[in-house]
């Protein structure tokens, strides 16, 4: 017995030990990375590279078409999105009552989460662009995109909605209420704050992706903002995958720059989200 417990202390200690080595090895990779792009970018950083037009000579470039492209990329993208994916989960969790239905549905949103950003990008192509007559527009991209984030949103809008304590829906029902209005004013404001988690994921996805984008008309140079929702567009990622591909060294340190401006954006927007999570969280425990 003594001899099980030395041998299991020690694998304990090298378990312990072995994830501790990997964590840090990650982190020195990270903080590698972050450094050499901010030591790259940082000199190139300023107001006029954020408000100005791309342009064929790195020092006259800018990213204010990319950085306007991207944010009304997530705006529409959520709207489309969004009340698909908690409608979608509303439905599974709260109404649906053919279990083997809802088990099929729940396998194939799974798998859809695993399938490759390309496959939505070629996907998007060919319904939106093509069949729809989109054309390569903002559009087109928001849908392909609202598709791509959509099991994100349901899966964690699932786990949300379990978290609601079963006894605080049974005492809103037992005052007469019908299960719609249960589900409406007690069980989707209880999930809310977890909700706002898988929004934040599908905001940074959305922010982050590049090939679904290409497949579907962004455009690396574009010298104008879009105004309607068919008009071309750039996005952050495009102009950045570009520059990357340009031989000259200059080019490279505005991508530098451009990624920091990427992570700065979503950063924030993930910092915001987190802080009404955590006031609406208390809001609710009170």
């Amino acid at each position: 017995m003594r001899s099980n417990i030395s041998k299991r202390r020690r694998a304990d200690q090298f378990t312990k030990w072995g994830f501790l080595i990997l964590s840090s090895l990650s982190v020195v990779v990270l903080l590698t990375l972050v450094s050499s792009i901010f030591g790259l970018g940082l000199p190139y950083l300023d107001w006029d590279f954020i408000t100005s037009l791309p342009s064929r000579f790195a020092e006259k470039s800018g990213i204010l078409t990319a950085l306007v492209g991207s944010f009304y990329l997530v705006i529409l993208t959520i709207i489309i999105a969004l009340p698909l994916g908690i409608g979608t989960a509303v439905y599974l969790q709260e109404f649906g009552k053919n279990k083997k239905l809802i088990n099929i549905i729940q396998v194939l949103i799974l798998n859809l989460a695993g399938v490759p950003s390309i496959v939505y990008g070629i996907f998007g192509l060919a319904i939106f662009v093509r069949v729809f007559g989109f054309g390569k527009s903002l559009i087109a991209a928001a849908f392909t995109m609202a598709i791509l984030v959509l099991p994100l949103i349901i899966v964690s809008t699932q786990e949300a909605l379990k978290t609601v304590p079963k006894s605080l829906k049974e005492a809103s029902l037992a005052l007469g209420t019908s299960h719609l209005q249960t589900t409406l004013k007690i069980t989707l404001v209880y999930a809310f704050p977890n909700i706002l988690t898988g929004l934040i994921l599908a905001v940074a996805r959305i922010l982050g992706e590049t090939a679904p984008l290409l497949m579907v008309g962004a455009y690396a140079y574009v010298n104008f903002l879009p105004n309607e929702l068919t008009d071309t567009f750039s996005a952050l990622p495009v102009q950045i995958y570009s520059w990357t591909t340009k031989p000259q060294e200059e080019f490279k340190a505005i991508a530098a720059t451009a990624i920091i401006v990427l992570l700065i954006l979503q950063l924030s927007l993930n910092g915001i989200a987190i802080i009404i999570r955590s006031k609406l969280q208390r809001r609710y425990e009170e």
